[in-house]
């Protein structure tokens, strides 16, 4: 297969593939660690591949020069975006992310009710507020997922991921974070990535009692979970600093 192809491929071997690098690979925590990249959509399983192809810079720039040259071809537009991003993410390569972001954003502009679409350019700026400590990007991405939200009302992980962003940015939203992955828990009993952020932001709001509220309920649907382990040990030091 020639290279020129490759970042099209990317879009079908790494569907559903997530945003939020940055966190699960920046943030030294299992707790954080064990969730993984954060879901793009309710359909967040990615295929395993067995190599991840390289592009050198000239062909992703002459991609880009492509994409440039047909503005107005959405789905070109989208699917260069996406792939853009999705091989930016799994090489950790940030610098690409920019790019990536400018592309995703004229496909918006064409089509504005994507939700797909509207996710990724989400994810994208997460991604670089998380990178960054980029409080606008992060205000970006919130604005965007509202955006797919309300194509999608309630999907559980696009407002995890919004609630998440209050929580990893600098300075933290603690009360907005809760909130938003409250919203999620209430409605999803079961969704196990905002109960375990929500561990961790009472932890930090010294709520210990609902912290281990939260703990209780992962448990119960998750007994397994990976993350328990770590949270229990989060719970346990932030109680013994309570007790000095």
């Amino acid at each position: 297969m020639h290279k020129n192809t490759i970042l099209f491929v990317i879009i079908a071997a790494f569907a559903g593939f997530a945003g939020g690098f940055w966190l699960a690979n920046s943030i030294n925590r299992s707790a954080i660690n064990s969730a993984g990249p954060l879901p793009a959509s309710s359909n967040s399983n990615r295929p395993q591949t067995k190599e991840e192809p390289d592009l050198t810079d000239d062909e992703i720039k002459a991609k880009i020069a492509e994409g440039d040259k047909n503005p107005t071809n959405f789905a070109f537009q989208k699917e260069l975006g996406i792939a853009l991003y999705t091989y930016a993410v799994m090489k950790k390569d940030a610098s690409l992310f920019p790019e990536a972001v400018r592309i995703l954003e004229r496909a918006s502009t064409l089509n504005a009710k994507d939700f797909d679409l509207l996710v990724v350019l989400g994810n994208a700026h997460f991604d670089i507020g998380f990178a960054q400590k980029n409080t606008t990007d992060f205000q970006k991405a919130r604005e965007t997922y509202s955006k797919a939200l309300e194509l999608k009302p309630g999907d559980a992980d696009v407002q995890t991921d919004l609630g998440i962003s209050y929580f990893v940015q600098e300075p933290p939203v603690y009360d907005k974070a809760v909130s938003e992955l409250q919203k999620v828990s209430d409605a999803n009993p079961k969704h196990k990535r905002s109960l375990q952020f929500l561990v961790q932001v009472f932890v930090k709001q010294d709520k210990i009692s609902d912290a281990e509220k939260s703990l209780a309920k992962l448990k119960r649907i998750d007994p397994n979970n990976d993350a328990i382990p770590e949270l229990t040990s989060l719970i346990s030091e932030a109680q013994s600093g309570l007790n000095k």
